[in-house]
């Protein structure tokens, strides 16, 4: 971990925290949601020692990048504007894309509007979600999961990160962190996240120092930047319809744990495996369900998914 270097780069009118280690074919990893660059640790070691060039950076709002107060700073449009300004900074014309949660979320968005900087993709837990011209994003998950439905319970500037100070922020990441729930999180405002039951211990791939780490840098941070992105939800579905019907057009490789509540969402499996998917993502070359994977896969699983994202990027 030692050997895995820290800068800052000016992008986009925001200084951007980058940890990169490694030379060769540039793979840039966009962490997602609560995490940092240090979601992807593992992979970092590994495909450097396999002679590529990784650069993980806390995205907008996350770690040691800076986080503007506005919530509307934080459109898809922002945050790939980041990283192109990231790639510009660097020199570099074109990477292999990996993102997991959230960074999923914004590689898809990342394809959409400048294909021509993505040799390859390889995304982990989100699948593609085309935009539906017919309703919002946030207003589909109310109609599905009701109000508690977490995703809608982050909307409301101030009443989350009221109901997460209320709690040591360790013991709140180790909740999000070690839940293998495959189920929607709904959380009545009553209870909130304080009133989750605590896990019973750390899953194996995570440590004490790991979930300090997280700690640390959310309780200097703190997560309004976090939540800003879910609360431009309805705001990216607006700004993205000239995109409606686009397709994904760089090579796709795709892998999720079959415990992952993303997978479970209603119609979700449907979509990635009865031809949704591959119509939308043309070039998508492989599904992988990792059977006992949850939703933090690049930690749970680091050896096998280090595994499954070089044998894809090595082809090219």
């Amino acid at each position: 971990m030692e050997k895995i270097e820290h800068t800052t780069v000016a992008t986009n009118g925001i200084n951007m925290h980058v940890a990169s280690i490694g030379t060769g074919p540039p793979v840039l990893f966009l962490h997602g949601f609560p995490e940092l660059w240090y979601s992807w640790r593992h992979q970092l070691l590994y495909l450097s020692s396999q002679g590529y060039r990784c650069i993980a950076p806390d995205l907008r709002g996350y770690g040691d990048t800076d986080a503007p107060p506005s919530v509307t700073s934080y459109t898809a449009l922002h945050i790939v504007g980041d990283l192109i300004g990231l790639l510009d900074n660097l020199g570099i014309e074109q990477v292999f894309l990996v993102g997991h949660d959230w960074g999923a979320l914004i590689a898809w968005q990342f394809c959409l509007l400048r294909p021509d900087r993505i040799k390859a993709l390889v995304n982990l837990s989100v699948a593609f979600n085309p935009r539906n011209p017919k309703f919002k994003p946030v207003d589909g998950f109310k109609a599905l999961f009701g109000d508690d439905f977490y995703i809608c319970r982050f909307q409301e500037p101030g009443e989350i990160e009221e109901d997460f100070a209320q709690i040591d922020t360790a013991k709140l990441l180790k909740k999000f962190l070690a839940s293998r729930s495959p189920k929607p999180p709904c959380i009545p405002k009553e209870i909130g996240f304080r009133g989750l039951p605590d896990p019973p211990t750390l899953p194996p791939w995570l440590s004490e120092e790991d979930v300090n780490y997280y700690a640390a840098k959310f309780n200097q941070k703190g997560f309004t930047g976090a939540l800003n992105y879910y609360r431009c939800m309805n705001l990216n579905w607006e700004l993205t319809a000239a995109w409606t019907g686009s397709q994904i057009k760089v090579p796709v490789k795709f892998i999720v744990g079959d415990l992952d509540l993303t997978y479970q969402f209603p119609g979700v499996k449907e979509y990635i495996h009865n031809g949704g998917f591959k119509r939308d993502v043309p070039f998508l070359q492989e599904v992988v369900v990792m059977e006992g994977g949850a939703h933090f896969l690049s930690q749970e699983k680091p050896e096998e998914v280090n595994a499954h994202i070089y044998d894809f990027i090595k082809k090219f």
